[in-house]
Formats: C-alpha cells, sequence, structure tokens
C-alpha cells in the first residue's frame, strides 16, 4: 500500500518538474520515467508575473500620498447623569457602589466627563488645511492631528457642515505633504479606489476594493449628497480618510458603512471631492455655506407611476407636495407634476434633484422642465436659499486668520419664546462646547448682546465675535436674571 503511495507521488513530482499534464503520464514508474524523458512539448503554463501584472499594485500610491493622510483624535465633554435610585448610607447597597467604583445616587452629576473618538482626515494645502467628516470633530473641545512622522498638532475647526458631513481643520505647519485632487464626477462603477485611514486606530491602513455605484441617495430623502458607494473596507476610524483612484487622485471622503452589526459588510460610502471642496471654500471664505431651495417634496417613480402619468418609461422626480408660498408654488409648480430635467440636465431618479437644486445660487432663476397631463412645461423658479435649522458660530479673526470658535450652537427665539422671556430679540443657546462651556454657557441660556452690541440674528453674533479678540462679554439671560460671563477665545 505505501509504495502505491510513493509511485504516485513520484509520478506527480515528475508532472510538476516536465510542466506536463496529468493525463499525459503513466501511473507506473516507468511511465513516470518516460515522460520526464519525453521530448514532446510542455503544455503553456501561465506564470506568476503575468499573473500579477493582471492586478493592480497600490504601493506606489501608498508610498506618494500616504504621508499626506493624517489621524485625527477628538475630545468631547459628556455629561455623566445617571438614573439610579436613591439609597440611604445604612443601605447595604451603598458600600456596593462606592467599592466598585459605579456611580451611585449622590454621585449623579459628577460633571462633564470626556470622551475620546478617532478618526482619519488629509492635507490639501501645504499650509495646513485638512479634509475630514464633520461627524468626526462634532462638538469637540480639542482636535489633534497625528501625521505619519509621528508629529502631533492641536487643529483649529475653520467649519463644520453637518448636511455634507464635510470638516475643515487647520494646523499650524508648513511645507506639508498634501495629496493631489482628481473629478468625483469622472468615476465610473467596477473602477478600482483605495481607502488610506484609521481603522480602529490602526493608523495609516491601506485597503481596496471597487466603485460599486455612484449618485446614491442615502439617509433622508432629500440627501443633498450624491454618495460614492463602494465595496471598500471601511471601518470605525475610517471616516473623513481619502478615497482614491489608481492615478493617486482624491476622489472622495470616506463617511460611512451600510451595516447591521456596526462593521463593514461589504458596503461603503464616500463624499465626493467635487462636494466637498465646494463646502470646504465656503467655509473659509465666509465660515457658512449656502444652499438652493425650491419648497417641493418629492418621491421617486416606478414602473406602474411612470404608466399613470405618461412617461416612456420611469424617469424624473415626482412632486408630492409643493410648499405654500414656496418658490416652487410661485413659479406654478403642482403636486403630480414630474422634474424630468432641471436647466436641461435630464433627471433620471428623484434623488439627483436635490443635489442639483442645493448647488444653484440663491437668487437666480432655475428652468425646471415638468411633465404635466402627459405633456411637457417648462416652468421659471427662482432659487432660495436653504435655511439650516441652527447656526454653529465660527470665530474668525478680522485678519482672516482662524482662531478658536465661540462654541455654541444657536438659533433665534420663536415670537412665542421672546414673549416668554420677556425680550424683543436674542439667540437661544442649543449646544453649548469649548470655550462657551468652558466660560459657563448652558443650554437654554439666551445670547443677548456681546459687549455692548445686541445681537438678533447668528449674523449678528458671528460679526461680532470676529470683530473681537481675547476676551468678549456675552450678556445672557438664564430664567429672570440677566448676567455678563467672559469667554475668551483665544
Amino acid at each position: 500500500m505505501m509504495s502505491r503511495v510513493l509511485e504516485k507521488a513520484v509520478v506527480l513530482i515528475s508532472v510538476w518538474l516536465a510542466g506536463c499534464s496529468p493525463q499525459s503520464v503513466a501511473t507506473s514508474p516507468k511511465g513516470a520515467a518516460a515522460a520526464v524523458s519525453s521530448t514532446a512539448p510542455a503544455a503553456p503554463a501561465v506564470s506568476a508575473p503575468t499573473v500579477s501584472r493582471a492586478l493592480p499594485d497600490f504601493s506606489k500610491l501608498v508610498e506618494e500620498y500616504g504621508d499626506a493622510v493624517v489621524n485625527v483624535v477628538s475630545t468631547r465633554e459628556l455629561s455623566a447623569r445617571t438614573s439610579f435610585p436613591q439609597f440611604s448610607p445604612d443601605d447595604p447597597f451603598y458600600e456596593f457602589f462606592r467599592r466598585f467604583g459605579i456611580p451611585a445616587p449622590w454621585d449623579r452629576d459628577r460633571g462633564p466627563q470626556l470622551q475620546r473618538g478617532e478618526g482619519s482626515g488629509f492635507i490639501i494645502s501645504r499650509d495646513g488645511y485638512i479634509l475630514t467628516n464633520a461627524h468626526v470633530v462634532d462638538e469637540a473641545t480639542d482636535v489633534t492631528v497625528k501625521l505619519t512622522d509621528r508629529r502631533e498638532f492641536t487643529a483649529k475647526v475653520v467649519g463644520s457642515d453637518p448636511r455634507s458631513d464635510v470638516a475643515v481643520l487647520k494646523i499650524d505647519a508648513h511645507d506639508l505633504p498634501t495629496v493631489k485632487i482628481g473629478d468625483s464626477r469622472q468615476l465610473r462603477p467596477g473602477e478600482w479606489v483605495v481607502a488610506i485611514g484609521s481603522p480602529f486606530g490602526f493608523e495609516n491602513s491601506v485597503t481596496a476594493g471597487v466603485v460599486s455605484a455612484t449618485s446614491r441617495a442615502v439617509g433622508a430623502a432629500n440627501s443633498i449628497v450624491p454618495f460614492i458607494q463602494t465595496d471598500v473596507a471601511v471601518n470605525p476610524g475610517n471616516s473623513g480618510g481619502p478615497l482614491f483612484n489608481l492615478r493617486g487622485e482624491v476622489v472622495g471622503i470616506n463617511s460611512m458603512i451600510y451595516s447591521g452589526t456596526g462593521g463593514y459588510q461589504g458596503i461603503s460610502f464616500a463624499i465626493p471631492i467635487h462636494v466637498a471642496l465646494d463646502v470646504q471654500r465656503q467655509l473659509v471664505e465666509t465660515g457658512r455655506v449656502v444652499r438652493g431651495r425650491i419648497g417641493v417634496t418629492i418621491q421617486d417613480v416606478n414602473a406602474q407611476l411612470a404608466e399613470s402619468f405618461g412617461l416612456d418609461r420611469p424617469r424624473g422626480a415626482l412632486v408630492s407636495a409643493v410648499e405654500d408660498g414656496g418658490p416652487a408654488a410661485d413659479a406654478g409648480v403642482k403636486p403630480g407634476d414630474v422634474i424630468v430635467a432641471v436647466n436641461d440636465k435630464p433627471i433620471e431618479v428623484s434623488s439627483e434633484l436635490p443635489p442639483i437644486i442645493a448647488h444653484l445660487r440663491p437668487g437666480t432663476t432655475a428652468t425646471l422642465e415638468v411633465v404635466r397631463d402627459r405633456k411637457k412645461k417648462r416652468l421659471e423658479v427662482k432659487i432660495e436659499e436653504l435655511q439650516e435649522p441652527r447656526g454653529s458660530v465660527l470665530a474668525r479673526g478680522t485678519d482672516g486668520s482662524d482662531t478658536p470658535r465661540l462654541g455654541v450652537d444657536v438659533r433665534p427665539l420663536t415670537p412665542a419664546e421672546q414673549r416668554q422671556a420677556e425680550v424683543d430679540h436674542g439667540l437661544l443657546v442649543e449646544r453649548s462646547t469649548g470655550p462657551a462651556l468652558t466660560a459657563g454657557v448652558q443650554r437654554g441660556d439666551i445670547i443677548l448682546r456681546v459687549g455692548n452690541t445686541p445681537v438678533e440674528s447668528v449674523a449678528d453674533l458671528k460679526k461680532a465675535i470676529r470683530d473681537s479678540k481675547g476676551t468678549v462679554a456675552l450678556l445672557i439671560q438664564r430664567g429672570d436674571a440677566q448676567l455678563y460671563l467672559p469667554v475668551r477665545l483665544g
């Protein structure tokens, strides 16, 4: 039995050495010897170099641009409130909580606690401007940027835009390595792409995959971001990192994953770089992002709806509601209209409409092509500015240099809130972080003045902060009392 095994082993080895196929070799030692000595041409074999040349090599890309990818560490302040039942010092559970360090009823509010988070980013200018995700630095009191050469810098948040999930950071450094920017509008499904980031804190990890789809609407139906879908492995910590094409150009910012477990499951999404750069330009120049709106609610068109509304095939954005007094209503748009083009740009699916409208400048006029009663109509609509639900105040020096933000999210008071507070102006604080939190500004406070300057709008507050240096005095109304709080801007 053993000899038969050895004979077969000799045959297989002979086959491998001769480069012949197993079918041309006898199963006896004599046949094996004949196979080895045969002068018959060997069957062509695929060599390892041929296979390797068929696959992309990302090493040069990583070597050239990996140093421009950074690790972003943010610190947030949390309140350590708990809802434990009350225990007296005589209760046996009192000693249990004390000995094991569990927050007990006597320690229900231990003050702000620190939470550390990590993400990624990439350098877009040699003087230290960095792009990342808004959710990476959201509510952060401190942001630290780590380079691949192990240098660390305290970063200033130039601006953050939750709608697009884009944030701009600035570090005080020069002659930094930068990425090369590509055109995300030229991406095609099936194209190879590479992500570099810090998943789970493993800095500058490289993963690769292909573009699965473009112009994906993720989340809300009126999403303004036409996401790039890929199968690149992206995990917590990759957020804010770059997505490269094979030419070494950044085409997107890795933003989120589609997962039922919280970890990567084969679907990830990136913000197109052309969208991110528009947000970055506005945040740097003005501290805010301006977008357009027309005041409609839309839905997709399926085969049945297309037949019902007289379309040749499913396409366009079906208007299900029109805002009273809005731009679309003034232009004559009605529920049941199907918007099939904007400024002669076709709308194939409804998710394409919000990004197009959002990127039109308020005050300009756009031409809508709609299908109504099986006929096409052209309507002129004046673009209106999309108002954000609240304003995030950014402090910028009068010379254009960046200074730490004030650290409050505010909104104008409603008429009812003004009557209740017995004031005729002011901004309601919805969130307080950073310098404002340190100074004692709380959620629910009403900011009435900066120094002697009344504050009636977010723009007023931004201007007052922009024209100030060092410490500013905020006049706060809290309950029935008014007091000045000094806030050091740095």
